[in-house]
């Protein structure tokens, strides 16, 4: 289905990343991963080629793309699955200014770099397909990280505007919303390995992400529910918060870092 695609992943040592590079690996492209560290043992692993990105340095991100299409041919297809989370502790804006921006520079500008550096040239030839990962989060909330939670709003908003901008430039743009996934983001975490919804590992994500490319659907649900959380949210806006308040009271701080 991919055949001979080129295909940039960011944040692709393991979890999420991984999983959708094994996925377009096994479908005949070629893929390049990418980290904020060293990926080379993984890209051995897998068969994909391997480079260092910060996503959240623009400089970093244009190399990366730069770097990819002088080594493979132009991309097809930009993950941008990097992403970091991150507790309030004890209140709910506790959390510092620098986790703050961290957030905000990873799992939002991350993207919008990235874009800024492929949209000229994509819709010069007239194709090419974004996709980000968001998480459930940006649909509904994640208890216990603020900062978590408004950026992956806005990185969900962000996957809109793409599909929204350049859909009649002929790009298409997906937005992955997963619960919680197997990965190192997730290791230990009893919401995540308790979740009433299923702990999924990383190629139900990638098959959900393959499953959504051949409907041509925009938003993937690795965990189906999340779409009925999401539409019964939209219907009952007030009997979600007080649920979610429920909830929170039922399972704790668990991103919490500091109780004071």
């Amino acid at each position: 289905m991919f055949e001979n695609q080129i295909i940039a992943i960011t944040g692709a040592t393991g979890g999420i990343g991984r999983g959708i590079a094994e996925m377009y690996i096994a479908n005949g492209a070629k893929v390049a991963i990418s980290d904020y560290k060293d990926c080379q043992e993984t890209a051995k692993e897998i068969g994909a080629k391997a480079y260092i990105c910060d996503v959240s340095d623009e400089a970093s991100v244009k190399n990366f793309i730069a770097s990819v299409e002088a080594d493979l041919g132009p991309i097809d297809t930009y993950i941008s699955n990097a992403g970091v989370g991150s507790g309030n502790g004890r209140y709910v804006a506790k959390a510092s200014n620098e986790s703050w921006e961290q957030a905000w520079q990873v799992n939002v500008m991350g993207s919008v770099y990235a874009a800024r550096a492929l949209m000229p040239s994509w819709v010069e030839r007239g194709s090419g397909r974004f996709v980000v990962t968001a998480s459930a989060a940006g649909l509904l909330n994640q208890i216990g990280s603020a900062s978590y939670t408004a950026t992956k709003h806005a990185a969900v908003a962000f996957a809109e505007s793409v599909a929204i901008e350049h859909g009649a430039d002929g790009i298409k743009a997906n937005c992955i919303c997963p619960q919680y996934v197997r990965s190192e983001m997730t290791k230990g975490m009893a919401m995540a390995e308790n979740s009433q919804d299923g702990y999924l590992e990383p190629s139900d994500v990638a098959n959900a992400l393959k499953a959504a490319i051949e409907k041509d659907q925009f938003y993937v649900f690795p965990h189906e529910v999340v779409q009925e959380y999401f539409v019964n949210r939209a219907k009952y806006p007030d009997a979600y918060l007080d649920g979610m308040g429920k909830l929170k009271q039922k399972v704790g701080d668990a991103f919490a870092a500091a109780k004071k």
